[in-house]
């Protein structure tokens, strides 16, 4: 399978694993499954640690590369078809980050791993919830 993740679950899965549920641990940690991430999450990281509301152990550019590697990511790219995507995607809600999570989910055939109740109800994606 392969597992996008959304901002707080890779977030979590580096800095508070205990907020996983087992079900969405064991698929993280599960080989056979590829994990992605995409570079907006790294810019929510980037608005959230300028807001105060989180810290890093390290400097910004070698936690994002050592969580890379610690967790094997693949970087899912951001396209023009992924901005287009966010179209056909019926969102509950205004957040430009999450629209296009949902959209590269769609795009690239990813199931998306997440505990925001707005999109582990939007159809049209595949959705992995961690509940």
């Amino acid at each position: 399978m392969k597992l996008l993740l959304d901002t707080h679950i890779w977030l979590w899965s580096a800095l508070e694993p205990q907020r996983l549920t087992r079900h969405v641990d064991k698929a993280l940690a599960d080989p056979a499954n590829e994990l992605w991430l995409s570079p907006v999450s790294v810019g929510e990281l980037i608005v959230l640690l300028r807001k105060g509301r989180l810290q890093l152990p390290h400097d910004l550019v070698n936690w994002v590369a050592k969580t890379m590697q610690d967790l094997q990511l693949t970087e899912a790219p951001l396209t023009v078809e992924v901005a287009l995507a966010i179209s056909s995607i019926n969102f509950p809600h205004g957040d430009p980050a999450d629209h296009f999570l949902a959209a590269t989910a769609k795009v690239f055939d990813l199931t998306l791993v997440t505990a925001d109740e707005h999109l582990t109800e939007l159809s049209g994606i595949h959705v992995l919830p961690n509940r």
